[in-house]
């Protein structure tokens, strides 16, 4: 079943609760009443922009972005929902890097709140590779809200897998 997949880290209580949502056909309900809106972030270019804008606001002085894209591919390939990727090449004498972030295409059509945590999880990576009590300090920096996100976006993972999407 997709709830343990998505939320296997969380205690058996919360799951029970989860199934309970699930079982009364509630889980899309309770989704849109706390995310009753898609973002309207529609393609790279925008995306782009958006990463951008947080990046600067939060993180001028981190590496800079060669490529902010939403991936198709990217939940199925890599089992994850976001990608920050760096490669280094030899360039001449220096070392140069180059940083992206690919978006899973499945966030085109959620909510901003949603694109926001992924957002946020991806940028903190410029600064912490690990997930480690400084990385998710630099997340929540950025996003106060980031752990109570991560933990409704994945029951919008959930609600997808069962019964597909909850914005038209």
């Amino acid at each position: 079943m997709p709830i343990h997949k998505y939320l296997a880290q969380y205690p058996p209580s919360v799951i029970k609760q989860v199934n309970a949502l699930v079982q009364q056909d509630q889980l899309a309900s309770f989704l849109l009443k706390r995310h009753p809106k898609p973002h309207d972030i529609s393609n790279d270019e925008y995306l782009r922009e958006y990463v951008l804008a947080l990046k600067n606001q939060y993180m001028k002085k981190s590496s800079a972005l060669s490529k902010v894209i939403y991936d198709s591919k990217l939940h199925v390939v890599h089992n994850a929902l976001g990608l920050h990727s760096y490669v280094s090449r030899v360039q001449g004498g220096k070392l140069k890097s180059k940083n992206e972030i690919r978006v899973a295409a499945v966030f085109k059509k959620a909510s901003a709140d949603f694109l926001n945590m992924i957002v946020v999880h991806e940028l903190a990576h410029l600064k912490e590779k690990e997930h480690n009590k400084a990385f998710y300090r630099l997340c929540e920096h950025m996003l106060p809200a980031y752990h109570q996100l991560e933990f409704e976006m994945r029951l919008y993972l959930v609600q997808l897998e069962l019964s597909g999407p909850i914005y038209s």
